[in-house]
Parts: structure tokens; C-alpha cells; sequence
């Protein structure tokens, strides 16, 4: 089993051909968003919330900001979403680098070795924090334990294209660090 969350994603279902219903909006095309409800690129969903009553992300100047990994943009092809990145994200490609976030096993027991970081904390066991954009899949070199708080490792960083799982980054080769 490679991942549980691996039917959440809307471009598996897509690529599937399962029929999806097309839904639409009470306002007229082209009505802009009511004035403050528009979101910057880097600030939606996997962004941790002022409200949230999970304390933020610690500040670090030694690891890669999630801001930077969220402010993505996707289009669709073949059927397919896909993520189209920045130059300061696509920059990132194979770079040794640290990243901090929350760990969501995707095993059951203590120790993980495979697991997503997600850039804010899990608050349901059968719910996604956010998009592709806000996790990166991680692969230790050794077993860490599994913590509820925040955790940094570092590792080989991978920008990925064309993940059949819809996963949009991955760190290989990773380890703990304090």
C-alpha cells in the first residue's frame, strides 16, 4: 500500500474517467470576489491559520518556507491536474535542503520511515490538512519516531512531474534534525 491518501486526489479520479458533477456558482461568471475574501498565492489551504488552535510553525531561517512551496499554480491536461511551478520552486529540483512541518504516518507504528509532512498539524485521521501543495512526501535513511510536534529534516528535495499518486514534492535520503 503505497499511501492512504491516495484516492483523495482529484487527479486520480480524473485519470480513472470516473464522471464527476459539474457544479456551479450562484453568481454570474466574471463577478469578482467579495472585497478581503481573495487569497494571495502561498496563503490558502495547508497555510496555517491565525484561528487555528494549533500553535504555528516555530520560525527558522534554516529551512525552505512553505509560503514558497504553496504558491503554485496547476492547469489541466489530458484530464489530468498538474502542477506548474515557479522558477524559485522548480530551483529546488535535487537541492539538499530542510523542510519543517507535522508528521502524518502513513504505516502504523512508532517508528516511520515513510511518511507525509504537512505544513500544518493533522486534526483528523481520515482528513488531508491541504492540497498536494502544503505535503511532501518524506523517505528517512533510518526509522525516526513519530511525533505530534513540529519536526525538521533534511534530505534530497524533489520537485516531482508527474507523480501517478498526485503528489507534487518529495525528500529522499531524509534524517532528523534538531
Amino acid at each position: 500500500m503505497r499511501t492512504p491518501f491516495t484516492g483523495l486526489w482529484l487527479s486520480c479520479l480524473l485519470a480513472a474517467g470516473a464522471s464527476a458533477q459539474t457544479l456551479s456558482s450562484p453568481l454570474p461568471a466574471g463577478t469578482p470576489p467579495p472585497a478581503g475574501t481573495a487569497l494571495p498565492h502561498g496563503q490558502g489551504a495547508g497555510v496555517h491559520s491565525p484561528l487555528s488552535p494549533f500553535a504555528p510553525l516555530p520560525k527558522r531561517t534554516d529551512v525552505v518556507a512553505w509560503s514558497t512551496l504553496t504558491d503554485i499554480t496547476t492547469r489541466v491536461e489530458k484530464k489530468r491536474i498538474v502542477p506548474v511551478y515557479p522558477a524559485p520552486v522548480a530551483s529546488l529540483h535535487q537541492k539538499t535542503l530542510r523542510l519543517q512541518g507535522f508528521m502524518m504516518p502513513l504505516e502504523p507504528g512508532e517508528n516511520q520511515r515513510h511518511f507525509l509532512l504537512a505544513s500544518v498539524p493533522l486534526t483528523c485521521g481520515f482528513c488531508t490538512p491541504g492540497g498536494p501543495e502544503s505535503m511532501v512526501e518524506v523517505r528517512t535513511k533510518t526509522p525516526v519516531k513519530y511525533k505530534l510536534e513540529a519536526v525538521v529534516v533534511e534530505g534530497t528535495f524533489h520537485v516531482l512531474q508527474n507523480d501517478p499518486y498526485g503528489l507534487y514534492y518529495r525528500i529522499t535520503n531524509a534524517v532528523g534534525v534538531p
